[in-house]
């Protein structure tokens, strides 16, 4: 089960989910933003060591609080990694931050107009390893790139199997089936997607909840209905590639969406920036997102 104090701060809680789980492909991309360029490193090792560093000046921050910061989704060498001594998961929680941990392995190959989840191997003892170091819930991504009915039926029905196996072992389970922003029939699609996700929320066993991380819609307010069902713990949106004065100014032409920003969260800080910058820069940022996921 999850922690009653936990699934309600989810429900209720005021602010947004930082998402800090780039991983091996997106790394060197995140890196860059950051103003390290590839050459800073001779190994993936290297690699993931500087990316950690980065995490870590974020969520030790005095910015990057419980106040306005409602979660904050891991890479898995986070979570198992230290920031000011303590496992990341315990450090969040102290925060007043819920911690989620990104499990998907990356994308299949297009078909039907959507990239499936590859296979999962090792999720079971995953899920039990991140639950025995704090976290609550999980993330996990697909993409739709066309309004193709086959396919968007396919992505949802996947998204919602492997949601069930993490909800049963505990955890809250994010649900993301992007759709591609760039996309020239998204609008029709995000009818296909919201339709696929009510029928998967009606055939749900009551009790059971779900996260839905998805691309802000076409249309204000096209998600009030997920927003509003009840198995749905809190509809949270990715800002896939806005910058963030445009992703904060869709959002909040959707009330009841919370932001779960990546690129936009992170796109004014600097390694080398003093902690004074940092801080200042990073606190900006939390509160722009923080006043679009409240409106």
């Amino acid at each position: 089960m999850i922690e009653a104090r936990m699934l309600e701060r989810i429900r209720t809680g005021k602010g947004f989910i930082a998402a800090l789980d780039q991983s091996g492909g997106s790394t060197p991309k995140a890196l860059k933003g950051y103003g390290i360029e590839e050459g800073a490193w001779s190994s993936e090792e290297e690699m993931f060591g500087l990316i950690h560093e980065m995490r870590v000046r974020i969520i030790t921050s005095p910015a990057f609080t419980g106040e306005k910061v409602l979660g904050a989704i891991l890479f898995e060498r986070t979570m198992d990694g230290l920031a000011d001594g303590k496992q990341v998961p315990a450090l969040l929680r102290e925060r007043n931050v819920v911690p989620f941990l990104k499990v998907d392995k990356g994308l299949e190959d297009e078909a039907d107009g959507v990239q499936l989840m590859k296979p999962m191997p090792g999720l079971v003892d995953l899920l039990a390893r991140a639950k025995a170091l704090g976290v609550v819930g999980t993330k996990m991504r697909s993409v739709i790139n066309a309004a193709d009915p086959v396919g968007i039926a396919a992505i949802v029905a996947q998204q919602f199997e492997v949601g069930a196996q993490i909800w049963h072992a505990g955890l809250m389970p994010i649900l993301e089936p992007e759709y591609n922003i760039k996309s020239t029939d998204r609008a029709e699609g995000e009818t296909l997607l919201r339709e696929e996700i009510l029928k998967q929320l009606d055939a749900m066993p009551d009790g059971q909840m779900v996260m839905l991380k998805l691309s802000i819609p076409v249309v204000a307010n096209h998600y009030k209905a997920l927003i509003e069902h009840p198995a749905v713990a809190r509809v949270v949106a990715l800002s896939g590639g806005y910058n963030r004065p445009d992703a904060c100014a869709e959002l909040a032409r959707n009330p009841g969406m919370i932001a779960s920003f990546s690129r936009a969260l992170l796109e004014d800080l600097r390694a080398g920036m003093s902690d004074e910058e940092f801080d200042s820069a990073l606190g900006s940022a939390i509160d722009e997102i923080y006043r679009a996921s409240i409106v």
